[in-house]
């Protein structure tokens, strides 16, 4: 009996050794830590324009507190002084990304699908508007309906234009007459001398000129739907590194759920990075942003219907080309 086992035994050590030896099929490798390495998903690193203002905190945010590389992005801030000059970057490949406003993702799309809004960054709340229509120091102005005729300072076809317009349509107002004057300081400036009796400003500015006597006449906390900025990339950055844009927009929306969590913790960080007039300084409080969502097709719509009406795009543009919820976090 012991002489039949032997063989056996042997020839059962001897195939438990080969299979051993033998590497796994070609078609199932070993999952050992390096191949997962050489395997992971080439990511690019990012250029984002982006302006002084309040909507870009999430940005200095994630890049303060490490939630870039913890998603394993690279990412280079490229600061721009008007949205002029950021549009003209993106026009020339210069940039993968831009906070910027529906209406300016638009135009870039009006004759091919060159860019894509791929999240919402700031959008106006009941406690934290993002645009003021106010009249000058003195001004008899003190409702909307007062402004019927009345010059008001704006910039033509931008969020400032489309807002103070759809702001006073929804309280009556038909006669409504924006004055050009592109440049945010200069408008302010003419308000606060009385050489323009009314003007759209942006926050804190806007709160800046009440705190020195300008009066408040609406603003789109009463609309909140009228007003979002949002991120938006190139069709080629989304195209060549997707995985680059989730990892980006996956930090920016940790930080913005840490800053809604947290505000006072980053009212230093703000006033560092975020050009805030030094009489509202010390009282103005850090903003609330959205988290992972994309602005919604009636409010796309509605801003592509302005545009329609202003004659800067002769057809309707399709939510769905321009507006991508696939990388949201």
């Amino acid at each position: 009996m012991q002489k039949k086992l032997l063989p056996i035994l042997l020839i059962s050590l001897i195939a438990a050794i080969m299979a051993a030896c033998v590497s796994a099929p070609a078609d199932e490798p070993a999952n050992t830590g390096a191949d997962t390495a050489e395997e992971e998903v080439a990511v690019e690193a990012l250029r984002v324009a982006l302006l002084p203002i309040l909507d870009v905190l999430p940005f200095f945010v994630a890049e303060q507190n490490g939630y870039f590389i913890d998603a394993g992005i690279e990412v280079e801030s490229v600061p721009v002084a008007s949205a002029v000059e950021r549009d003209q970057l993106m026009q020339a490949g210069e940039i993968d990304a831009m906070l910027n406003e529906m209406a300016s993702s638009a135009v870039f799309n009006r004759d091919d699908i060159q860019v894509q809004v791929v999240m919402a960054a700031r959008e106006a709340t009941a406690e934290a508007p993002l645009f003021r229509v106010l009249a000058a120091p003195g001004s008899a102005v003190s409702s909307p309906s007062d402004l019927s005729g009345v010059p008001i300072g704006i910039s033509q076809n931008t969020i400032i234009e489309y807002v103070t317009e759809r702001l006073l349509e929804q309280e009556g107002v038909e006669d409504i007459n924006g004055q050009s004057v592109p440049a945010i300081p200069e408008r302010f400036q003419l308000l606060m001398e009385g050489q323009l009796e009314a003007a759209t400003l942006p926050d804190p500015l806007a709160q800046s000129a009440i705190e020195s006597g300008a009066v408040l006449v609406i603003d789109d906390s009463s609309y909140p739907q009228f007003a979002v900025s949002v991120l938006t990339f190139s069709s080629a950055t989304i195209e060549s590194n997707p995985e680059g844009v989730r990892r980006f927009l996956q930090a920016w929306n940790r930080a913005a759920v840490e800053i809604n969590a947290n505000p006072e913790e980053y009212r230093a960080l703000l006033l560092e990075r975020i050009q805030v007039p030094p009489n509202v300084q010390e009282d103005y409080e850090v903003p609330p942003f959205p988290e992972a969502k994309v602005p919604s097709e009636e409010q796309w719509n509605d801003v592509i219907e302005w545009l329609q009406e202003k004659g800067v795009l002769d057809a309707a543009l399709p939510y769905a080309d321009s507006v991508n919820a696939d990388f949201l976090p």
